[in-house]
Order: C-alpha cells, then structure tokens, then sequence
C-alpha cells in the first residue's frame, strides 16, 4: 500500500508539483462556504424583501413567545333585563333550502337623535305554502338606563318578508339615519321621517327588484318546483365612493338560487337525511352598486362603476361568461389611504374581490370614479392559494399604523387575517394569520359567520370577536368535533408580535357572552352609556343576546360621533377618519357602515385610552376630495363628544 508522497508505479507523485495535498482540501473547503454563505446571504435578504422588515418568522419564534395574561373582563346576558324578547325565525319546514341556513343581521342606529343607541334586528319567514301571521323585523328604541321598548309597529317598519341584511346611513342628507333592509327577493330602503317613524321608499328610489326575481314570483301552489332565478342579497353597505357627499349603496348578492334549483341538487347527509346544498353546487351571481342621484333617486351603476365580474368558460368570442360573485360579507374602507373608498367582499367558496376605487377617464371630464377589481394581482383574492368559505368581513388597525381584513371563514377554516401593505397605489394583500395567532384550533375549529373589531378592554387596541354557529342542525350525526350552536370566540389584541391574538378563556364571570348559539351576526355599540363596548350577537333560528361589558379595569376611554355637513360630506360621515395621540402612539379609527356578516356596527367611534388621563391630540379627515386631517380640541375624557363638519372644511 502506498503511503502519503510515495512515488506511484508509473514513477509520478499523487499530487501536482509544489502544491500539498492538504492545503489543497482546506482551499476546496474555504471556497465552499463561501458559496454556502453568500446562498445563505442571498436567501435571508431577498426573503426579508418579500416579508418586509417588521414581520418576524412565525415558524420561528411563534410557538416559543410566552402567551400573555388576557384581562380577566366579566359579560352578563342582559337580553331579557333588557326588555328585547326577539327572536329569529328561518321558515325551515323540513325540505332543506339554503336560506333557511343564512340567518339575519342587526343594524345599530340612533332613530331619533337622542344619542343613545338603538337597534333594528332583521327576520325572515315562512315560505309561501305556509299559512299563520310571520313575525316581523324588531326596531328597539333604546330608552336610557339600560332599557328597549318595541317601536316597530308605531315606526311603520313592522312588514314581514325574508330578510336577510341590513345598513343604515343618511341617504337624503336631512340629519336623520335611514335603513335599507336586504331580503330575498324583496329589499326594502326604509326612509327616516324626521326622527318619528319610518316610510318605505324602495319604489321611489329605483331600488325595487324586477317582478321575475321577486319574492311575489313565489307562489303559494307549487313554488317549490319554481326554477326562476329568485334574487339572493346578502349584506349591503353604505358608502360615498366618488365624494360628491351623498351615499350610494353596494349590494352583495349570493348565488343563483330557486327552490326548484335546490331540490333538483342531491345532496344527502347521512342515510336518507337531506342535508343544506353547499354553494358550490350553485351558479354565480353579480354585486350590484347604486349611485346616489339626490332627490330619493339611485340608479343603477353596476356596470359603470366595475363592480360585475365575470369568468369565460372556454377559449374564443363565443365562450360564455359566468358569474363569479358567491358573496356574503363585504366592507368599505381606505385601503391605501388615497382619500377614496375601496371595498372588498367576501366571497363563499370562489375568490374574494378587491375593489379599488380609481378615477374614471370615460366619464363626463373624467371626474367620475369606477372600482377596478384587482383581488388577484393584489393579494387579496386567496389565502393559501385556495378559496375559502368567507362570510363575515371585518377592518381595521391591529397595531399602531398597521392595517388588515379579517375575514371569517368555514368551519376547520383559519381566519383570513389579510394585512396590507399601503405604502403604494393599489395596496398589497399578504394573509398573515399564522403570523398574529389567528391560525390555530381556537379560531380554526367553530364555523364563523359574525366578525367584530373592538377595543372591549378600552387598552387602545382592537380585538377580534367571531360569532359561530353550525348551518346542518343534524352535523353531530357525521361530524364529532362539530355542534350546532356554538360558542362565540373573543381574542384579546396583545399589543405585539408574534401572537397578537390571544383568546379570551370561557369562565363563570364571562358565560353571559360565551354560551353557545346558533351564531350569525354580531355588532358592537355602547348601549348603556358606560363608555365600554357591549355586544349584540343575532342566532339562526333563535333569539338574540345583549352581552353586556362589565370591565372593571380601571381604563379610560374617549368616544367620538362626527357629523358631516351635508353638502362637501354626507351627513353621516361614512369614509371620515379620526385618530387619536395618547402618550405618543398614535390610534386611527374609520367611521364605517355595514360590516361583519349582515349587520352593522354603531357609527360613533371609541378610543380606549388605558390608564392615560389625557389625550396629546384628537384629528379628523371628512370624506371630501383632497380633505386633510384637522386638529380638534378635546376638554376632557371619558365622555362622548360631537364633532360637526365647519363650512367650508
């Protein structure tokens, strides 16, 4: 055997002339971690610039971050104590048809002017082959000392139909809030009259649906083999996306639907038990936007204005378009702080829109606006590159000058927590779940429909509540880690990263929020005037809950209610922002309609100013073109104060 530097047979070293044979090795060793290290460089620094610098590594870091005591705050049910005795009604009589499954909102609202919060809870009803007097809605004027009276008949808003959603706003500008009630086939916009009662002006304003979509195409002998198309709204919101300060009205629509089309679809649960018909199975439909014309008048600007989005099926001219819409939630907000409303709307089981809100060439001096829907490009459009079941929607500040969407998904589904990126036009999308602690079983397991930002702990930051229930009355039959009623899920907002979301554990002092329902629709408001954020949850099928705040923390709290003029800004200041310095941070609020799942939160905002006694400095923006944010003075705290638009500001 030869030895290191013995001549081979051939008479030749092993090695090259004057080189020795391990600084060779240690040569070949040093260039390859230099290779691995500039890889390594290569890869930290593009993948820093594809997460941007202040996200931290959840596969990292998350699971090892210490979760962080949740303040312990105490929720009593106050329904009855309350003097609300609603209760939902879906009209189920055993055939199984998909509405029966969809539930109905709650719209938060000051009727009268008095500055107390009242609420209008949205029903449904029988179908047409059954007899009996159907209940209708409920309007509850709040009374003050934590007290409702039932109003609905005296206010005129007492009619029946199978309601769906709802959204309040001031769309004629006379200082009253009007409510516009989705249903199928047959929405309602119910005009304020000066604070007394309410009118139905739907005819009037253009906003009736044609006669074969209606629900009076419906009818009582042989309506269940009806195969023509029935409308199916969902949520609506009010918004004034092109300025001219009067609010025009986005209306999300569902599926394709008729009884006859959901009897024809098979859809067995288990044995010979029907279950629900899962929306896949159905057609697409369109989203509609209606422009405000002034004088009780919309018309119709959906094609205008962008807001119908269609597939191709196939490859040509010739291939037909299909309706891609399988809305349920949709919100209006400022995604990249341009000064225009954008919206995004939750879709179930397709892709979810973006809509930005762009200025319009086409129009009369392109002044005009229309959306542009750019989900896809975007970011916005799926979460792990799937489509999920999005019901409720929700935005808003989840760490200082930090922005998302929540959307609240299926059951086995994370929260889509998309945050956004506005440092340019149109913004960036990135769903980041994982990432705040929305991923997990707590939010993951309960199927979500209600979704709802507020600060319950009046700390100064957002936290999250979702409103669960199961829509298969008999899902325990095939599925053992599901109910049908199920328990709300409230996450406290930590105030950092990893793990923003902490969820609120379910104890005795709490069980007046966390008894299980059939939820669908939730709203947060200051009912009894305490400064702390109370809950209104809606069920499927069942009554309502008042869950009422009892934190005893200490903390200190300012709530703002802004007024538009009516002229530059629409009365109820819908797309204003406000934003609050406490001790240097900085708080921003968006005063916001209808949002969450069919419902509308109150429009007042409230800053939780945690232990602070005072605030550095309180802003505010109004809806108008090229609107800066305005200094305003605050004499003291802990109270409600009115902020009304200038002349001329």
């Amino acid at each position: 055997m030869s030895q290191p530097n013995e001549p081979n047979s051939n008479g030749t070293s092993g090695e090259a002339p004057g080189v020795k044979p391990w600084g060779m090795i240690i040569a070949v060793a040093v260039i390859f971690a230099l290779m691995i290290g500039f890889a390594v460089a290569w890869y930290v620094i593009s993948d820093k610039t594809k997460r941007g610098p202040t996200w931290i590594d959840p596969g990292k870091v998350e699971n090892k971050k210490a979760a962080q005591a949740v303040p312990e705050v105490a929720w009593t049910d106050v329904t009855a104590e309350a003097g609300i005795a609603f209760s939902h009604t879906t009209g189920a009589a055993g055939k199984k048809l998909l509405p029966e499954t969809m539930g109905a909102g709650v719209a938060v609202l000051d009727i009268d002017n008095d500055g107390r919060q009242d609420l209008f809870l949205v029903n449904s009803c029988p179908w047409p082959d059954h007899s009996g007097a159907p209940k209708g809605p409920a309007l509850m004027r709040n009374l003050g000392g934590g007290k409702f009276e039932d109003v609905t008949k005296a206010w005129g808003i007492d009619r029946a139909h199978y309601g769906m959603g709802v959204c309040a706003g001031d769309v004629d500008n006379d200082g009253f809030t009007d409510l516009f009630v989705t249903g199928i086939g047959d929405c309602r916009l119910y005009r304020n009259q000066a604070g007394k009662g309410f009118t139905d002006g739907t005819l009037a304003a253009g906003l009736a649906e044609p006669a074969a979509m209606a629900w009076s195409a419906l009818k009582a002998e042989g309506y269940l083999a009806h195969r023509g198309k029935v409308d199916f709204p969902s949520s609506a919101t009010f918004l004034d996306y092109d300025l001219d300060g009067q609010l025009d009205l986005f209306v999300a629509t569902y599926v394709n639907w008729a009884p006859g089309i959901d009897l024809g679809i098979a859809s067995t649960l288990t044995g010979d038990k029907r279950g629900y018909v899962s929306p896949r199975s159905f057609e697409g439909s369109q989203c509609k936007l209606f422009r405000n014309l002034g004088g009780g008048k919309f018309e119709d600007a959906s094609d205008k204005a962008g807001v119908r989005v269609t597939e191709s099926e196939g490859i040509g001219a010739g291939a037909r378009k299909r309706d891609v819409a399988k809305a349920l939630g949709v919100i209006a907000f400022d995604a990249d702080h341009d000064g225009w409303p954008d919206l995004m709307v939750a879709n179930d089981t397709v892709r979810n829109f973006f809509f930005h809100n762009e200025a319009d060439p086409a129009s009369a001096g392109g002044k005009g606006r229309k959306f542009v829907e750019m989900g896809l490009p975007q970011g916005a459009a799926y979460a792990e590159g799937q489509a999920r079941a999005g019901m409720g929607i929700e935005y808003g500040e989840y760490l200082p000058g930090k922005t998302a969407v929540f959307v609240a998904n299926f059951a086995n589904e994370p929260v889509t927590f998309l945050a956004i990126d506005n440092k340019g036009t149109p913004p960036r999308f990135a769903d980041r779940a994982l990432a705040v602690g929305l991923a997990g079983p707590g939010p993951r397991v309960p199927m979500k429909f209600g979704a709802s930002l507020l600060d319950f702990d009046l700390d100064g930051r957002l936290d999250l509540l979702l409103c669960n229930g199961h829509l298969e009355p008999d899902i325990g039959l095939v599925q053992a880690s599901q109910s049908f009623p199920q328990a709300p899920k409230l996450f406290w907002n930590t105030g950092a990263q990893p793990r923003v979301y902490e969820g609120v554990e379910e104890t005795p002092a709490n069980a007046g929020l966390f008894k299980p329902l059939v939820g669908r629709g939730s709203a947060a408001f200051d009912y009894d005037g305490d400064g702390d954020l109370d809950l209104v949850l809606t069920a499927n099928g069942g009554p309502c809950r008042l869950a009422r705040n009892d934190q005893k923390l200490g903390h200190h709290y300012l709530r703002v209610r802004l007024e538009g003029d009516g002229k530059r800004a629409n009365r109820s200041a819908l797309g204003a922002v406000a934003r609050v310095s406490v001790g240097g941070v900085v708080h921003e609020r968006a005063v916001t309609g209808a949002r969450g799942y069919l419902s509308q939160p109150e429009l007042p905002l409230t800053f939780g100013l945690g232990g602070a006694t005072q605030v550095d400095w309180l802003e505010v923006k109004w809806p108008f073109p090229g609107a800066k944010f305005e200094r305003v003075a605050v004499e003291g705290i802990d109270r409600e104060i009115v902020v009304k638009q200038a002349a001329g500001g």
